[in-house]
C-alpha cells in the first residue's frame, strides 16, 4: 500500500514511523503545512518521501490518507479524501463542532468510503479488558464508571485558542472510552471546570480542570475528569464499577501515584500520551491497514466520533450555563 500521511507534529511524526515500519505499507509520503518538518521528519526515519503540499499529495497515487494535521483542518481533508475514493484515517475530531462533524458524516455516508477516527482507547488492552468484562456481565450491574485524563503539562500556548476547549479536547477521549466499554449511550450531563492554573485559560475561556457527571441510557452514572496540571506524570485510568465486581484499566508500576501508606511512587512514571498508549496506537494503525485492504472492521466510525462529540459538547454548555444538559438539547441546536 501506498499511504499519505497529512501533517508531522508529534502524533503525525510518531504515525509516520509505524507506518514505515509495517509490512503492509510499501511507500510512505508525508506532507505538512510547513514543508521542512516534513522533510525534518522523513530525513529522521529514512526510507519516506515529503510533497511540498497536501495537493502534491493527493498527486501521489494514494491507497489511503492518515490525517494528523492541525484540528482545523481534518474536516477539509477527510471530505477530500473520500471524493478522491481514499480510505481515511483521521486523528479525533472530524471537525471542531458538531455542525460540522454531522456535515463530514454525511459527506461521507454519501461517499460510501471507509473513514476511521482516532480514538485510540479503544485499542488499549486495558480498555478492551474492561469491555470483556463489562459484557460477560460478571461485574453485575454497573453503577459507576469513573475515567480520567490527567496532562503533566498544559500543551503549547497557542494550541489552546483552536483546540475546542477542555472537554471537547481532552474529555471527549473519556467520554469515548465510556461509551466503548458499556455500549451504552449518554443520555444527559452536568459537568463543572476551574481556572488555577495560567491566565491563557480563562483569556480563551477556556478551563485547566474539568469533571463531568454523564448519565448513561441505563441509569449507569460515570465520571468523566481531566486536568492540564498534574506534574506527577500522565494519568489515564478507566474504573468499570459494578454490583457484583469492579475493574480498573490502566493501573500499573508506571501510574503517577504515590501510596499513601508507605510514600512509593513509580520510578518511571508515563510522560505523556505516546508513552502511554504506544501500542495502541501500533493497533489502532494497523486495523485501519486492514480497514483499507478489505479484512477488518471499522472499529471506529464517524458515526460514534459524533455521539462523543456531541456528549463534549453538552458538557462545555453545561459548565458555561451552571445546569444540566440533555444530548438531545444538543442534537436538536446541531
Amino acid at each position: 500500500m501506498r499511504i499519505g500521511l497529512a501533517g508531522a507534529g508529534r502524533i503525525g511524526a510518531r504515525h509516520a514511523g509505524a507506518l514505515r515500519d509495517s509490512p503492509q505499507v510499501e511507500s510512505l509520503v508525508i506532507a505538512d503545512a510547513d514543508p521542512s518538518r516534513a522533510r525534518e521528519v522523513a530525513d529522521r526515519l529514512g526510507g519516506v518521501a515529503t510533497v511540498d503540499s497536501v495537493d502534491g499529495l493527493f498527486a501521489a497515487g494514494l491507497d489511503a490518507l492518515v490525517v494528523t494535521a492541525a484540528t482545523d483542518a481534518h474536516a477539509d481533508l477527510v471530505k477530500r479524501g473520500v471524493a478522491a475514493r481514499i480510505p481515511v484515517f483521521c486523528e479525533k475530531p472530524i471537525a471542531p463542532d458538531v455542525s460540522g462533524t454531522i456535515e463530514v458524516m454525511e459527506t461521507v455516508r454519501a461517499a460510501g468510503v471507509a473513514v476511521q477516527v482516532g480514538f485510540q482507547r479503544r485499542f488499549d488492552a486495558g480498555h478492551n479488558a474492561v469491555r470483556d468484562a463489562v459484557a460477560s456481565g460478571r461485574l453485575g450491574w454497573l453503577h459507576t464508571i469513573r475515567s480520567c485524563t490527567l496532562d503533566p503539562a498544559p500543551p503549547p500556548r497557542e494550541y489552546l485558542p483552536n483546540s475546542g476547549g477542555l472537554f471537547r479536547d481532552c474529555v471527549i477521549h473519556d467520554i469515548d472510552a465510556v461509551r466503548f466499554v458499556t455500549g451504552r449511550d449518554v443520555v444527559q450531563v452536568v459537568a463543572v471546570g476551574a481556572n488555577r492554573g495560567d491566565d491563557i485559560f480563562r483569556e480563551c475561556a477556556d478551563v485547566d480542570t474539568g469533571s463531568g457527571v454523564l448519565t448513561l441510557d441505563d441509569g449507569t452514572i460515570a465520571v468523566a475528569s481531566a486536568t492540564r496540571y498534574n506534574a506527577a506524570g500522565y494519568d489515564v485510568r478507566l474504573e468499570a464499577l459494578g454490583a457484583k465486581d469492579s475493574i480498573v484499566a490502566g493501573l500499573d508500576d508506571r501510574t503517577p501515584l504515590t501510596r499513601a501508606a508507605d510514600g512509593r511512587a513509580p520510578a518511571l512514571p508515563y510522560s505523556g500520551f505516546i508513552d502511554r498508549f504506544a501500542a495502541a496506537y501500533d493497533a489502532e494503525l494497523q486495523a485501519f491497514l486492514e480497514l483499507v485492504a478489505g479484512g477488518g472492521d471499522n472499529r471506529c466510525p464517524p458515526e460514534d466520533a459524533l455521539e462523543a462529540c456531541y456528549a463534549a459538547e453538552a458538557c462545555e454548555l453545561s459548565r458555561r450555563l451552571g445546569r444540566a444538559v440533555h444530548i438531545d438539547e444538543v442534537k436538536k441546536a446541531g
